[in-house]
């Protein structure tokens, strides 16, 4: 009875095998939303490909997915490239995930973060390059296609708000493979210095990111930071975001926005007229009651009442400046004269031998320890002289034939044995007094 039960692990090892062994299957591609992402420590990375009624396991192994890009997230939609099977153990099918790539949109937003990060890190958005908007400019250049809407709100917001200011149009593409070159040419063209321009909107109107994209692009953003010129981007709608936004001076949630910002009302230059007006009338008003209030300070003042007043405390000032001059003079006398007396009365003007004398004395002494110092000298080198001499005598090798000694040599070489000699060798003896040469007839 128990031969027709399969187990659990036979049953899911042939399902594996029809899974494994159906062409259909072994390269299967798939597209859909990122969700339960899991990455192991190992590098494998688990996740559920869903779209929006259905959903499946996948998995994706080391070898594979250091391949990769960008960084899988949740709510990423991708188009993955793999083959389905079984996991045994389970009981549950799955892809294994070979390739990856983000779908569509997801891969345009993935380049715009690596620029935007890039960038960032160069300071490129940094505030400290930002340059400020003039408050009235005299001529604000235009970079947009010379058609349609964007390019109608922006010259028609600047000719109601504050008309006496000047626009000059660069048209340029700002859609497509070319429009990029395009805006930097015009750029560089408007910031040449030829049109003297205050200030630079740079945009388009909404639409897709697609659409946007040329001003993503990272030539643009360089051409924007190198400007001289102040530049308002004004690129979409208020919820559009572009690289170029980052790099601007300024960001215009709108190109109509772009042009409010650029120039002010007349209302309200009027307005900063009269603040201008009212704050110089209470300059002037306050300067004039500061000066009336010093002028009559100056007209009462002592010193013009009583005049001589002034004289006087100069006159009391020079008095006690002569008195403590005096004082001085006379109390500088007075010590010189201290010191003359001094010098008058001293030992040495009455009686000069007495210097004479006590200079003698010392040197007639120091003559003495010198003649002393000299004699001890030569009594010490004369005694060490004599023991050198005594010494050099003891050691002197010649001081033994006073003796009766001699000093045999043979070729210049001192003869110590006669087992060094052989008859007929021609040898030289040196004695006490003389020397002379000799021939070996014996030796025993």
């Amino acid at each position: 009875m128990n031969d027709k039960y399969l187990s659990i692990k036979d049953l899911n090892a042939y399902i594996k095998s029809m899974f494994d062994e159906n062409l259909f299957l072994r390269k299967v591609y798939l597209k859909g939303e990122i969700s339960n992402f899991k990455n192991h420590t190992r590098g494998h990375l688990y996740f559920t490909l869903k779209d929006d009624t259905s959903r499946i396991s996948a998995v994706m192994f080391y070898s594979s997915a250091i391949t990769l890009n960008f960084k899988p997230e949740d709510g990423m939609n991708v188009l993955v490239e793999g083959r389905i099977s079984t996991y045994p153990s389970a009981g549950t099918y799955q892809i294994y995930v070979d390739k990856m790539e983000v779908d569509g949109l997801g891969a345009l937003y993935i380049e715009f973060e690596k620029l935007k990060e890039k960038l960032s890190k160069e300071g490129l958005f940094a505030d400290a390059h930002k340059k400020p908007i003039p408050k009235i400019p005299k001529r604000v250049g235009i970079i947009t296609a010379p058609t349609g809407a964007a390019i109608k709100d922006i010259l028609s917001t600047i000719a109601r708000r504050f008309p006496a200011t000047e626009t000059i149009l660069f048209p340029a593409l700002v859609q497509g493979r070319d429009a990029a070159p395009d805006i930097v040419r015009q750029i560089k063209e408007a910031d040449s210095g030829k049109y003297a321009l205050d200030v630079l909107i740079v945009g388009r109107g909404g639409g897709s990111i697609e659409d946007l994209w040329a001003f993503n692009e990272e030539i643009v953003a360089r051409a924007i930071y190198d400007a001289k010129t102040p530049i308002i981007s004004a690129v979409g709608h208020e919820v559009d975001f572009t690289i170029a936004d980052f790099v601007a001076d300024l960001r215009a949630p709108t190109p109509t926005g772009a042009a409010e910002m650029a120039v002010p009302t007349v209302s309200e230059i009027i307005h900063i007229i009269d603040t201008y007006k009212i704050r110089t009338n209470e300059f002037m008003a306050n300067f004039l009651h500061k000066s009336q209030l010093r002028l009559n300070n100056i007209k009462n003042a002592y010193i013009l009442k009583n005049p001589l007043s002034l004289y006087e405390i100069k006159e009391q000032k020079l008095d006690n400046m002569l008195d403590s001059l005096n004082n001085f003079i006379h109390k500088m006398l007075e010590n010189y004269s201290l010191r003359l007396n001094s010098i008058k009365s001293s030992y040495v003007l009455k009686n000069p031998m007495a210097l004479y004398q006590v200079k003698q004395e010392k040197l007639e002494f120091f003559e003495k320890v010198l003649y002393s110092s000299i004699k001890n000298i030569i009594l010490k080198s004369d005694h060490n002289y004599k023991m050198l001499v005594n010494t050099l005598k003891l050691v002197n090798p010649l001081g033994i034939l006073e003796k009766g000694y001699s000093l045999v040599t043979k070729d210049k070489k001192v003869i110590k044995s006669s087992k060094d000699l052989k008859v007929n060798d021609q040898i030289h003896v040196r004695l006490h007094a003389g020397e002379f040469d000799a021939t070996i007839k014996k030796i025993n």
